[in-house]
């Protein structure tokens, strides 16, 4: 064996570390060999303890080495009727990943690490390692090793020396099944306005299959080289890949996020502040003046409630639905993008420039993989699973886009079947959307759930609805203008005392100006606190907390309880109640939800069931509004209507007169602007008709 020969020390080596540090694994391995377990899986830091020069000459020349670990894997001590002649040996836990966007051509041939998420993977195909060639002429067989790259046939048989025909002999060909993934940048690596990067990985035998698109993975493998161009021009430049050795599934979240201990520390005594809802509202867009109760929803939001398992596997959200809706130039789209650049993880997304296929997940046919194959491609909701999806001017969408979004909310997973793919991909994410009324600005003379221009099962899914309305208020005016002019004028001393040399502006000057919308908390900060917050803490519920939770959603509920009565909420609001103060307690870094976050979280759903869950008519809460549109006075008045034009149009041949219908109705009570109001809707929906001008059937 040449390998051995050459290498004795080394396989030696490797040997002795199997011995002092993989004796139980190996043993596994050979019991479960090949069916089974097909692979050892060695540390790195291990190595490095065994011997660090070892350690660092597989990190630069791992091609070599691993092959020499595999030998001694090989020829290791095992009883005489169990062979590991195909096993591999996969290293991984690296001290520390390099950032794709930082792989240089320095790279080429080392081991290096990545982290990210998979945008795209391949169906698992076989591919032949060694291909056995029968010459047509003569039968013999001529063995060729296939490398990676084009195919390689024989020039000519070794039998009877002729240039074929051959063809191959599958029986006699070495096939390992293959994939292709590649990996991108996680979202809470990057700051806002970077592309992320990515890398392709060529991954062989029994890792394949195991990551689908949206996994968050690390990575270890060889960096290579593949020339651009074809066969006829080649290109002197090259693309990188990588030849992957383990790919392991993350499910830590934000496995990017690096906090020392020293922000451990200040985290800490941050939490421990009475104020500290408060700061972090005061650190949320600092910038736009107000809404105070939204930015307390979306701190909430950032933080989210915690996901319950159960026993018989179902699985209870944690993740709170945030919806504005609002005038144009109220801020909208700036608290979104604040919001993506302090989540740990997020995604940012227009509504105009989004469908159902980049929301969710696209089957795409390219040449990623080895010919057109059809493969996943992960959407915005799944590439923000744990974060957030923030999406502007959903009100622009396609409604068909839209209804992509339904199964993401509440399932939490994305459902694909396209192409011949059927697939299940996580979308684990908290969505926070704005958009803007029907009418591009409300109109006080109208409800405003009819002005809400989005369909009711997706506005029923969000666990909180704000409407921003755009006034006119002298009082409130005056301070807007003055903190948009304060705005304006911090910016501009500090833009005047960068460029120009001569500046009259002293630094205390601009610290002065900027004071007032400098975050009470630095943005990084309240990263960092935010994603440790997520990581280690697990509110439960206190019961004085339980309680006062219970009084509110069953005081609400006995306002609905008379016959005549709309709903006022529904349970869907309960367990909104319960995310968001589990939220309150994550705030604090507190295990259990006390009768504060109760408190807390009551007036912020209060809030905003005053904005869209209150029937304009009779001033009484009714979930009806947003959970399907339709107020239960605006409802009974359609029955009324149909039911006059239905009594109606019986007296006359030519249909009932609209005429006669309103003074009927004015009779019942309904108003006569109203009353038409409800028939033109009625008309647009086909459920009337009009056999004649000013005459009404029912359909």
């Amino acid at each position: 064996m040449a390998l051995a020969d050459q290498n004795t020390d080394l396989i030696d080596a490797f040997d002795e570390f199997y011995r002092n540090y993989y004796r139980d694994e190996i043993g596994e391995l050979a019991q479960g060999y090949p069916t089974e377990e097909k692979s050892l899986y060695i540390d790195w830091q291990d190595l490095y303890r065994f011997d660090p020069d070892l350690a660092d000459d597989f990190r630069s020349q791992p091609g070599q080495l691993i092959e020499y670990a595999e030998e001694a894997l090989r020829l290791y001590d095992l009883p005489v009727d169990v062979s590991l002649g195909q096993a591999h040996v996969r290293v991984r836990n690296l001290p520390e990943s390099t950032p794709i966007r930082e792989i240089r051509a320095d790279h080429r041939g080392t081991l290096i690490a990545v982290q990210g998420i998979v945008r795209k993977a391949t169906d698992v195909r076989p591919k032949v390692t060694n291909a056995a060639f029968e010459c047509q002429r003569c039968g013999t067989l001529t063995r060729i090793p296939q490398a990676a790259g084009d195919f390689q046939e024989p020039h000519e048989c070794q039998g009877c020396e002729r240039q074929g025909p051959f063809r191959v002999n599958f029986d006699q060909s070495e096939f390992v099944d293959a994939q292709k993934i590649r990996v991108q940048e996680s979202p809470e690596g990057l700051r806002g306005g970077e592309t992320p990067q990515s890398i392709d990985l060529n991954i062989e035998d029994d890792i394949c299959g195991k990551v689908t698109a949206g996994d968050h993975v690390a990575a270890v493998g060889i960096l290579q080289l593949d020339q651009k161009g074809n066969d006829r021009e080649k290109s002197p430049m090259f693309d990188v890949y990588m030849e992957g050795i383990s790919v392991e599934i993350e499910d830590e979240q934000f496995e990017e996020m690096d906090i020392s201990d020293e922000d451990k520390k200040r985290i800490v005594e941050l939490s421990n502040e009475p104020d500290i809802y408060e700061k972090i509202v005061g650190s949320i867009a600092p910038s736009i003046y107000g809404y105070d109760d939204e930015k307390l929803a979306m701190a909430l939001q950032l933080f989210s409630g915690v996901t319950k398992h159960l026993p018989d596997g179902s699985r209870i959200r944690g993740d709170l639905h945030m919806l504005l809706i609002g005038d144009p130039g109220t801020g909208k789209s700036q608290l979104l993008s604040y919001i993506q650049n302090i989540a740990p993880r997020s995604v940012y997304t227009s509504g105009k420039g989004s469908s159902s296929a980049g929301l969710t997940a696209a089957a795409v046919q390219d040449d990623f993989g080895e010919g057109q194959q059809w493969s996943l491609e992960a959407g915005a909701l799944v590439l923000a699973d744990k974060g957030i999806a923030a999406i502007d001017e959903l009100d622009k969408m396609q409604a068909d886009d839209r209804s992509a979004m339904h199964e993401a909310l509440e399932q939490q997973s994305v459902s694909i079947s396209k192409a011949g793919i059927n697939a299940t991909l996580k979308s684990r994410c908290s969505l926070l959307g704005a958009a803007n009324p029907k009418y591009g600005r409300f109109d006080e003379f109208e409800p405003i759930g009819e002005q809400i221009d989005l369909e009711p099962a997706l506005v029923s899914r969000f666990d909180l609805i704000f409407t921003v309305t755009d006034q006119p208020d002298a009082e409130k005016d005056a301070e807007l203008a003055d903190h948009i002019l304060t705005t304006n004028y911090a910016g501009e001393i500090s833009t005047h005392r960068e460029h120009n040399a001569t500046s009259d502006f002293t630094e205390a000057d601009v610290a002065s100006a900027t004071e007032t919308v400098d975050p009470t908390i630095d943005p990084e900060l309240l990263r960092k606190y935010i994603a440790h917050s997520k990581r280690s803490c697990f509110p439960t519920m206190t019961d004085e907390a339980k309680q006062a939770i219970r009084d509110f959603y069953v005081d609400m509920r006995a306002k609905g309880e008379d016959a005549d009565s709309a709903v006022p909420v529904t349970a869907r609001k309960l367990e909104a109640l319960v995310r968001l103060a589990e939220a309150s307690a994550r705030v604090r870094l507190s295990d259990t939800v006390e009768i504060e976050d109760a408190d807390r979280v009551i007036a912020t759903i209060r809030s905003s069931l005053e904005d869209v869950g209150v029937d304009p008519e009779t001033g009484e809460f009714d979930a009806d509004v947003v959970e399907t549109g339709t107020s239960k006075t605006q409802r009974d008045r359609i029955q009324n209507i149909k039911g006059i034009i239905a009594d109606i149009e019986t007296e006359y041949d030519e249909g009932a007169p609209i005429d006669v219908v309103v003074e009927r109705a004015e009779e019942v009570g309904i108003d006569e602007s109203k009353a038409y109001h409800e028939i033109d809707k009625l008309k647009t929906q086909g459920e009337l008709y009009e056999p004649k001008t000013d005459h009404l059937r029912t359909t």
